[in-house]
């Protein structure tokens, strides 16, 4: 795990957005020379050829997060929804004082005053709760009446800002699902995109939901004892039939972030490029076989993640620990609402 560790000062996590999306720096990393280049992501059409694929994740961050009481002692509880069964139940983390005991009732109020009553009937490993909701719905819905955005802890503010309800969705985002954003995604811009077009660089997208699989800590000196969390993802008929284009005319495929490339090396594994969905734990580490991925754009992650450790498998982990230190060295922005990274 030390291989994965690195130390970072305070001042360099980005806790708030820059006032616009496309104006975040671009460490460029060459895979094949260990060059590094800085540059804006305003000049990655440049950087890119035409004939290469982006590839996005056009998932929408739920507002996951929920607030309420317990019904029997009146003490505080706080929620992260994750997902749904078939049966409608919600499977959620959580956190209260004491011990919440089957049966209990979690009460959830939104802000006209409707109430939502979340009885626990089980519970699945690494501290799962399942709920289930009073109320008929979809979670979709409910979530958007008693919900709000779920921020990343080293925001440090428990309540969004109004500008994040904005800036922690890509402007392209569709499909409801994750509980964080696919932050490579966030840098993008309509004229970003239009200029990406103009060049001759197509585009696709992707979905992965963005759940506990992505973001979980590791927790475990061997990573071959690190289960991850499942999450579901797609690829659709017309992204693979564009990746299969770009891939005949010699184009790179571009990952825009860690889910998109996941999901693309995920349905590679379930019979190739083709249209696939279904849940994945695929869990990139070194060394791995990269089947489909020619390209990675995606932010600096937290030391010892999942992602630092796929990045590091995309690149290398020593180029990796260079170019990290030369991006605090250069007083890059980190995480979320940081600055971004080209892999080439």
């Amino acid at each position: 795990m030390s291989a994965y560790d690195y130390t970072l000062p305070e001042h360099l996590i980005a806790k708030q957005p820059l006032a616009e999306r496309d104006a975040s720096r671009l460490l460029v990393l060459y895979r094949q020379t260990g060059e590094i280049v800085h540059r804006s992501i305003r000049d990655l059409p440049d950087l890119l050829a035409p004939g290469d694929c982006l590839v996005f994740n056009n998932t929408r961050v739920l507002p996951a997060r929920l607030f309420g009481t317990r019904a029997a002692t009146g003490g505080k509880w706080e929620g992260l929804y994750l997902s749904s069964d078939p049966q409608g139940h919600w499977k959620l983390i959580g956190q209260t004082r004491g011990y919440l005991k089957t049966d209990e009732t979690v009460l959830v109020r939104s802000a006209t005053g409707e109430e939502l009553s979340l009885k626990l009937i089980g519970r699945e490993p690494d501290g799962i709760f399942v709920f289930e909701p009073s109320l008929s719905g979809t979670a979709v819905d409910l979530l958007a009446r008693f919900g709000t955005l779920p921020l990343p802890p080293y925001f440090d503010r428990q309540t969004p800002e109004a500008n994040d309800w904005e800036r922690y969705q890509t402007v392209f985002a569709s499909e409801p699902g994750s509980v964080a954003a696919p932050t490579a995604g966030l840098h993008f811009t309509p004229e970003l995109l239009d200029a990406c077009q103009s060049r001759g660089i197509a585009r696709t997208e992707v979905t992965l939901h963005v759940g506990l699989g992505t973001f979980r800590p590791v927790a475990v000196e061997n990573l071959a004892e690190h289960q991850m969390h499942s999450e579901w993802c797609e690829l659709p008929e017309e992204a693979a039939g564009e990746i299969e284009a770009a891939q005949a005319r010699n184009g790179r495929v571009v990952a825009v972030g860690t889910t998109s490339l996941r999901t693309l090396e995920s349905a590679m594994l379930h019979g190739g490029l083709q249209a696939w969905s279904g849940e994945t734990r695929l869990f990139v580490r070194p060394p791995y076989s990269f089947q489909i991925v020619n390209a990675l754009l995606t932010n600096f992650h937290l030391p010892k993640s999942t992602l630092l450790m796929l990045v590091s498998a995309f690149a290398g982990a020593d180029l990796i620990r260079e170019a990290y230190c030369t991006a605090i060295e250069q007083r890059y922005r980190f995480f979320s609402y940081g600055d971004a990274m080209l892999i080439l």
